[in-house]
């Protein structure tokens, strides 16, 4: 996989999305035997573009391009000429004669493409309006750690159908063999490119994907309920019709009873408490949060070790 950008999980196959995962899962082990540092990018340089804020991505990468020996310049968008007209393919075209890898988090998902289109390093996609892969990732890779298979595993989403974190989860989830229901008003539907690519893969790894507007239904027998926030970052006009089209998909007690005492709570993060989600839930025995966020950064170094030359 050197030198290969990750835009979309749609393009990886099912073994690659495997190998990384178990490669983020190796990088955790060493890390608690001791091994903090291990420099396989010793020397290389990673840019990191951000045009929206980040707690997460831009920590995890940070540490993680440190921890392989790389070093991570932070850009912000505009810190570059980007905030003043200059073209993204222009942009791409310099960044990549001086660093090994360039890591973006943009609102249009065509801005990681162009990038990605006239870069000579690989381009890592840190969430576009349309997928958050390196999210998926790490929240595969907390599953399989925590449940000990994917394969048959039920994950019940919570919410906004379009969300760009469902969009990344359906996809390498077909891929994995996890069976995925959706609980969404019929308004928010995914986008249609990915639900096709997620029903091909899941034809294939013979998974189930299907979209209900109950939450209950959805919950039922599920080993992980899933939900991410109502209003993401840019969609602030639209925040009071949606928080009240949204209002039956809140995750608390009573749904976390209704899939059972073994279902594990998951959510990307940021949270906000007391609407997608209450405390008693996201601070609950049953939540993962906290081992799913650190999971994050040993994705990055998976992600970062296989694709950067």
């Amino acid at each position: 996989m050197k030198g290969r950008s990750l835009t979309c999980l749609t393009e990886y196959s099912p073994d690659e999305i495997r190998m990384l995962i178990e490669l983020g899962l190796d990088f955790k082990r060493r890390f608690y035997a001791g091994e903090r540092i291990i420099p396989v990018l010793k020397g290389r340089s990673i840019a990191m573009i951000f045009e929206k804020p980040s707690t997460r991505t831009r920590v995890s990468f940070d540490i993680a391009a440190w921890q392989l020996g790389a070093r991570a310049l932070y850009l912000g968008w505009r810190d570059l000429q980007l905030g003043r007209g200059e073209t993204i393919a222009d942009t791409a075209r310099v960044l990549s004669r001086y660093v090994d890898g360039i890591v973006a988090r943009v609102k249009e998902h065509s801005k990681v493409e162009e990038l990605a289109r006239y870069s000579r390093v690989p381009v890592i996609n840190g969430l576009s309006d349309l997928s958050h892969p390196v999210q998926a990732l790490g929240d595969y890779m907390t599953i399989l750690e925590v449940k000990g298979k994917l394969r048959g595993v039920k994950l019940a989403f919570i919410g906004d159908g379009s969300d760009n974190v469902l969009h990344s989860l359906l996809v390498a989830g077909a891929k994995l063999g996890v069976d995925i229901v959706i609980a969404t008003p019929k308004q928010l539907q995914p986008d249609p490119r990915i639900l096709e690519a997620a029903l091909k893969a899941a034809e294939e790894s013979g998974s189930e994907i299907r979209i209900v507007e109950d939450p209950y239904e959805a919950v039922a027998g599920a080993d992980v309920v899933y939900t991410d926030v109502w209003v993401s970052m840019g969609q602030e006009e639209a925040r009071e019709a949606k928080v009240r089209l949204l209002q039956p998909y809140q995750v608390n007690v009573k749904l976390m009873e209704a899939a059972g005492s073994k279902a594990l709570f998951m959510h990307c993060l940021p949270a906000h408490r007391g609407e997608e989600v209450t405390d008693e839930v996201i601070d609950g025995p049953q939540s993962i949060v906290w081992d799913q966020a650190e999971n994050r950064l040993h994705i990055q170094k998976a992600i970062l070790s296989a694709l950067i030359p």
